[in-house]
């Protein structure tokens, strides 16, 4: 058994515990890489604590750097391969809810793992002598269970961020929180307000991004959505009494978030399409919902949460891009000319994704009345296919004319030239044919006329 696992370790990992030993210390694969490979996962970094101090990390491999020195956390460079290597410790006082003020270096193993989050990251491996696993995380690994080592309330006092982290292991996992590590959560939850929003919006986005984005409810239940997205919580009051939904506006947002790829911009896009229903909804004489301009006001929520969460400028304007468009199609007619106008405003990427936005949208409303919704997505690509293949044009790039070519031309220059230039892209998009230098100094020129003689 011994050997299967150690098959799947690195060797220069192997090697550093075994250099490690030979100069008279313990030390043992822990964490979250123990977890996964008991999982058959692949871990992502493979973590290494030790009973040597850091200093005598140092002086046992050639190549090091320190991570974070205070704390313990070495990195040693092994055939360009880095891996951190912490010493045993046990933590003092959290005064910020967040990290410990202080550690202290100690030289058992059960020590330090006795600090951890939840059982299935308490875990150390040796090469040789196996697991050592006090709190029984292999047990909670095998049924499921996502348990705080002792007291829940100690472990999330310590760090409120381990809050969401449960919440977070559970959907990347499947795994279920035990029920005193819930109660913990209860009583602690209102730490969250100590923790910063990047750390916040970090364990979020994984939530979002896992293969069940729908623990959006676990958030709701547990009320931890107060500290995350508060804008949200109305959607779970905000119905869809409408011949094409079958849902209220929150678990129609968590199946359509289900039917798209896991990318931030899209799973946001999907979290955020319709929030904006909560404060347009209107319902007519026959019992039918409606909620005119919800697209705007949802880019306007949209805004707001993903500022507060600290997401980059360009995020929140393409999300708010494909939020704006993402009902679009719906008003007007699909032919390849708006699908030229969406090239012109969003971009050949944005539009893919916008289908895919398209897409999952309807798959998140009445199953009945999807077919017809698919069958216009598929018009829609095969026309964008059409138009980027023929390279037909649909942004002023690939005009025949330029600003500098109508001030040749004996138009001023100012903003006509703008204007003239936009009203030269339009007769493009409706016929390329046109689009020859010619054709557009000419049809600029009578417009420019016209405009000042009037």
């Amino acid at each position: 058994m011994l050997t299967q696992y150690n098959r799947q370790i690195p060797k220069d990992a192997i090697c550093i515990i075994e250099m490690i030993e030979q100069a008279g210390f313990e030390a043992y694969i822990v964490g979250g890489c123990v977890r996964d490979l008991l999982m058959n996962r692949l871990p992502h970094d493979w973590d290494i604590t030790t009973s040597a101090k850091p200093e005598e990390v140092k002086k046992i491999f050639r190549r090091t750097y320190d991570t974070g020195i205070k704390h313990g956390t070495v990195t040693v460079i092994l055939n360009e391969e880095h891996y951190e290597v912490t010493t045993y410790r046990i933590e003092g006082e959290y005064k910020d809810f967040r990290r410990p003020t202080e550690v202290s270096f100690v030289d058992d193993i059960t020590l330090d793992l006795s600090r951890r989050d939840f059982t299935m990251n308490a875990i150390a491996y040796h090469p040789v002598r196996g697991f050592i696993d006090p709190y029984h995380g292999q047990e909670d690994i095998k049924v499921g269970l996502i348990r705080s080592v002792r007291s829940a309330t100690e472990r999330f006092t310590e760090d409120a961020l381990r809050i969401l982290r449960a919440v977070r292991f559970s959907a990347q996992l499947g795994f279920k929180i035990e029920q005193d590590t819930l109660i913990g959560i209860e009583e602690c939850k209102h730490l969250l307000t100590h923790i910063s929003k990047e750390r916040v919006r970090d364990e979020f986005l994984k939530i979002c991004l896992s293969p069940r984005p729908e623990h959006l409810n676990e958030l709701m239940e547990l009320g931890l959505l107060e500290y995350i997205i508060p804008e949200f919580i109305g959607a779970y009051d905000t119905p869809q009494n409408h011949p094409h939904h079958i849902y209220n506006v929150a678990q129609h947002t968590i199946v359509a978030m289900q039917n798209v790829e896991p990318t931030v911009r899209l799973r946001l896009t999907m979290l955020l399409h319709d929030i904006g229903k909560i404060y347009t909804r209107t319902t007519d004489k026959h019992g039918i919902d409606h909620f005119h301009n919800h697209d705007k006001k949802s880019v306007e929520v949209e805004k707001k949460v993903l500022r507060t969460l600290k997401l980059d400028n360009r995020m929140i304007k393409e999300v708010g891009q494909l939020i704006h468009f993402h009902d679009y199609h719906i008003k007007h007619h699909v032919d390849k000319i708006y699908v030229k106008k969406m090239l012109r405003e969003i971009g050949p990427e944005l539009f893919d994704d916008l289908l895919k936005v398209h897409t999952a949208d309807a798959k998140a409303q009445n199953p009945d009345k999807l077919e017809p919704k698919l069958h216009q997505l598929e018009k829609q690509r095969k026309l964008k296919e059409e138009v980027l293949a023929k390279n037909e044009p649909y942004h002023k790039g690939m005009m025949c004319i330029t600003g500098s070519d109508l001030m040749e031309a004996g138009i001023p220059r100012g903003k006509e030239i703008g204007w003239l230039l936009d009203k030269a892209l339009d007769k493009i998009i409706h016929h390329p044919e046109n689009n020859t230098k010619e054709v557009l100094i000419d049809y600029c020129q009578k417009l420019y006329q016209d405009n000042i003689s009037e």
